[in-house]
């Protein structure tokens, strides 16, 4: 980790930082310590240190943050740990800064954030400036509990593989895992969906996967949606219907070619709000969480509900 030092400032620092982090993803007191001292050189008062836990992954804690008033809220993890703490703070004005620590990083990512180096990254939320950025809220089988996601949802195939990554894996080879988990999980069978974009009339599709994104680019930089930006106020949502034997070849085709296009088996729509209905159960996720299994997904962007505090672009 980089160590950055410089004169602090004169007089008794009056800004503080909250560090929500996942200690399942950080190098321990090693990435403490540089954190602290790294406030202590920019003239930064030592920050809140809250540590996430199984029961709460960074919602109660962001909340604790709220209330000690601080600057800004670091979320120091990985994309869980980040859709957890944006939840709490939309809406709110306090900016969220990204420490990337996890497999995916996809925010960050998408950001231009530095995920190679916790000190660094953190050095840019300290000396940054903000950034408005879309959330979008969403619903699972008409639940009154929403919940947030910045970079994308998904449900069925997408979703199956969020739930089948082994841990060990993800440990040893990054986000290659998820692509072991993807040849695994594609066998399986379509099922009749009913999708509306912005309340319009419904089009019907045996479908293998639905994403709605909020961000362009995922892991391994492919960029799924090419067209999205995470401040343009535009959900974008991928249908996936491989049909036959050759149904994945214009899957490849449609999203990964060099000139991506629709095929009969894939179809991109944009919108504000979209719903989806299944015929039977399918696996969901958000951000890489997966939330089990259901029927129904309404979700429903935000424009810039979010300010993200990161270097200047």
């Amino acid at each position: 980790m980089t160590e950055i030092n410089a004169a602090p400032e004169s007089g008794t620092p009056t800004r503080r930082a909250a560090v929500i982090v996942n200690p399942a993803k950080s190098v321990g007191p090693a990435l403490q310590g540089a954190i602290f001292r790294l406030c202590e050189t920019q003239g930064w008062a030592e920050p809140l240190w809250l540590e996430t836990t199984v029961e709460d992954p960074g919602t109660g804690q962001a909340r604790q943050a709220l209330e000690q008033g601080v600057d800004v809220v670091i979320a120091a993890g990985g994309d869980g740990t980040v859709r957890c703490v944006a939840e709490v703070l939309a809406g709110t004005g306090t900016p969220m800064g990204l420490v990337p620590l996890g497999t995916g990083n996809l925010l960050a990512r998408n950001l231009g954030v530095d995920i190679s180096d916790p000190v660094s990254a953190c050095f840019d939320v300290l000396n940054g400036s903000d950034r408005s950025v879309d959330v979008v809220k969403a619903t699972f089988d008409r639940s009154d509990d929403e919940q947030l996601f910045l970079v994308m949802a998904g449900l069925g195939y997408d979703a199956a593989i969020m739930a089948d990554t082994v841990d060990v894996l993800k440990d040893r080879m990054g986000w290659l895992a998820y692509v072991e988990a993807g040849i695994r999980k594609l066998p399986g069978k379509p099922v009749r969906a009913r999708i509306s974009i912005d309340g319009a009339e419904p089009v019907r599709r045996r479908i293998r996967s639905v994403m709605i994104g909020n961000c362009g680019r995922i892991m391994g930089g492919i960029e799924i949606f090419p067209e999205a930006k995470v401040d343009d106020g535009v959900l974008d949502l991928l249908i996936l219907s491989p049909r036959g034997r050759l149904g994945w070849l214009g899957v490849i085709a449609g999203i990964f070619g060099k000139n991506k296009k629709e095929t009969e088996s894939v179809e991109y729509f944009q919108g504000k709000t979209a719903e989806i209905t299944l015929e039977h159960e399918q696996e969901f996720q958000l951000d890489g969480d997966h939330l089990g299994s259901g029927r129904h997904l309404a979700v429903t962007m935000e424009p810039d509900a979010l300010k993200i505090r990161m270097a200047a672009l």
